[in-house]
């Protein structure tokens, strides 16, 4: 007993609610440890820094972290604007890091591979709550918990191409084809696809971002072509809620999209199942459903994520066996029924597992449910982490001040307004202010980017 409670917590992942957690464990008093595995802060956001989110600085800074950050001199952004994950990691999450209280607690290049108890495989039962958990990282080192925060996200395991769940015939064979999601299409990545034919599959976050990046693309190279590969065959939900959405940002990117698809500028390709991926003859990658082939040069996976829950495969986790979240927690985020604006308050308890000390928070502890905020992930961790230091009062009062969208599960982002006028392919007016690239924080619960407000020409169309 002893050993286990001199123990520290651990977080696993210093991104925005990792380090929301650790500003909560600093606040209460608590020792703790957060290993990340990049060499920064934000190393999965870092990979997105070009793209903004769809929620303003309002929404994306956790009230504890903004405690420690003010103590230490920092001002706050205009709370009204809209953050690339750049700006995220450079105003925000690096100065955190940086705090007295958050500096010597962070350990960079520590992926962890496995979390269990000190003697304890899946099966034992008796003792069990008192042994620490054991933490083992990458480079074989290892260390011990008390109880472990896991905010390691999404990112690293994305969705399968393959229709059913499984990847398709060829998938895994030659991936040299296939991107990831979100690439930087207008700036590092794009040699990759100026002047070239890419294939997007996904109805989400991700998707919607890098086909108005394609769009812009294809205005400024010739030759450049896009095409929208998805299962459904109603794209209503990813155009979005428009003006039923309150964050504007979000509601207006979807009717961008919706115009440059009813253009023709970016073919829409529905009803597709990916069966099989193979290499043509001339390079390209081409995916077959059915008798139906879609061919192109490159193909950007932005199918979603789901949470790797290989590391903790034994602990003793009561998982949802569709969201792939707690039980208790599935219903609430169902994108079936909710939309990120309208997930009930929850906290700790809806995040308990039958492996005590062990709670999986953030965007991993939606599993695939598409749904997720910053501010969910913030108030999550505010609750674990006053169950952990026995104030169980404010650990069920649970409160979320989350904007609503208009349809479920369509967290897409724009930065300007949609009120154009001369409509697709026709003179638009002239913006009324520079909107910048964008994109949505669903992550993994989602991510998405939009394209600049510039007039559009008569070639052109729905930017």
């Amino acid at each position: 007993m002893g050993e286990h409670t001199a123990s520290p917590v651990v977080v696993i992942g210093a991104g925005p609610i990792g380090l929301a957690a650790a500003a909560h464990l600093a606040e209460r008093g608590l020792d703790f440890v957060v290993l990340e595995s990049g060499p920064s802060v934000a190393a999965a956001i870092e990979e997105w820094r070009h793209v903004k989110l769809f929620s303003p600085w309002r929404y994306d800074i956790d009230a504890a972290a903004r405690r420690l950050l003010e103590q230490a001199g920092w001002s706050e952004p205009d709370l009204g604007t809209l953050p690339t994950g750049g700006d995220l990691i450079d105003v925000y999450l690096e100065p955190l890091a940086k705090t007295p209280e958050l500096n010597d607690r962070i350990r960079y290049n520590s992926r962890v591979t496995a979390v269990t108890r000190v003697g304890f495989d899946r099966l034992r039962t008796a003792g069990r709550e008192t042994a620490p958990f054991l933490i083992r990282l990458a480079d074989g080192s290892e260390l011990l918990a008390s109880a472990v925060i896991d905010a390691a996200g999404t990112w690293r395991k994305p969705n399968v191409l393959g229709g059913s769940g499984i990847p398709a015939r060829g998938e895994t064979v030659d991936a040299d084809g296939i991107a990831r999601a979100l690439p930087d299409v207008l700036g590092a990545d794009r040699d990759r696809y100026a002047g070239r034919r890419t294939a997007v599959v996904g109805a989400g976050h991700s998707a919607s971002t890098t086909l108005l990046d394609l769009g812009q693309l294809a205005q400024e190279v010739p030759g450049t072509e896009v095409v929208w590969v998805v299962r459904g065959t109603d794209q209503a939900r990813t155009y979005g809620g428009g003006d039923a959405d309150e964050l504007p940002a979000r509601g207006a990117l979807g009717s961008r999209l919706k115009k440059l698809v009813q253009s023709g500028h970016v073919e829409l390709v529905s009803a597709f199942r990916i069966e099989a991926i193979a290499r043509t003859s001339e390079g390209r990658v081409e995916l077959t459903s059915g008798d139906r082939t879609v061919r192109a040069d490159t193909v950007v996976n932005s199918t979603g994520f789901r949470p790797d829950h290989d590391i903790v495969s034994e602990l003793r986790l009561d998982l949802d066996p569709i969201m792939g979240s707690t039980r208790a927690l599935a219903p609430l985020i169902d994108p079936n029924r909710h939309s990120c604006g309208t997930v009930p308050p929850h906290g700790v308890d809806e995040l308990t597992h039958p492996e005590p000390g062990y709670y999986a928070v953030g965007a991993k502890s939606y599993g695939r449910a598409p749904t997720f905020l910053l501010a969910t992930g913030y108030e999550q961790a505010r609750s674990v982490v006053a169950a952990l230091a026995g104030d169980w009062e404010a650990a069920r009062d649970v409160q979320l001040d989350l904007p609503e969208t208009g349809v479920c599960s369509s967290n897409l982002a724009y930065g300007g307004t949609d009120n154009e006028s001369g409509g697709c392919c026709g003179p638009a007016p002239q913006p009324t202010a520079p909107a910048g690239r964008g994109l949505a924080t669903g992550i993994s619960g989602g991510l998405l980017t939009v394209i600049d407000d510039k007039p559009s020409t008569q070639s052109g169309c729905c930017n």
